[in-house]
């Protein structure tokens, strides 16, 4: 899918764990303007949404279910869909705006996502419009996920 990127996280391992570098200066044009961690609980789904303008920079702890659909006109890929399923090890998943995008916890543990968008939410004080159109109470929607 065009601008998706997804990549399994370069693990650096020691006697006390491990270290992850989700987004490094070096090897991303992506510019954080905001970072969240979320928790999901085994066989819940956040989303389906998509932005206009907001990048996110997910980083994915845990055993998810990607769903992912290019909504955008322009795209070589409009209207492609993708189901993507994390390894036990971290993701991370660049999603452009125009990229409708949801997941679901696979795991039997509850699932830590962080969230590194370059856009923040509800703009400087939160005094602006959500960037976010959401499908998830749509029943007319193209965008359902339908028990996956």
């Amino acid at each position: 899918m065009e601008g998706l990127e997804i990549k399994e996280l370069a693990l650096y391992r020691d006697g006390r764990g491990w270290l992850g570098e989700i987004i490094r200066d070096d090897e991303s044009d992506l510019r954080p303007a905001m970072s969240y961690l979320s928790m999901t609980r085994p066989g819940l789904v956040r989303g389906p949404h998509e932005h206009r303008e907001q990048t996110d920079c997910f980083c994915f702890i845990g055993r998810f279910r990607l769903f992912l659909w290019d909504n955008r006109v322009s795209s070589a890929t409009y209207r492609e869909h993708k189901v993507i399923e994390t390894p036990d090890s971290p993701v991370v998943a660049i999603v452009p705006p125009g990229i409708v995008h949801a997941y679901k916890n696979i795991g039997k543990d509850d699932g830590l996502v962080i969230n590194l968008p370059d856009r923040l939410y509800g703009g400087r004080g939160k005094k602006e419009e959500v960037d976010e159109i959401r499908y998830e109470d749509d029943p007319g929607s193209p965008f359902r996920i339908e028990d996956q």
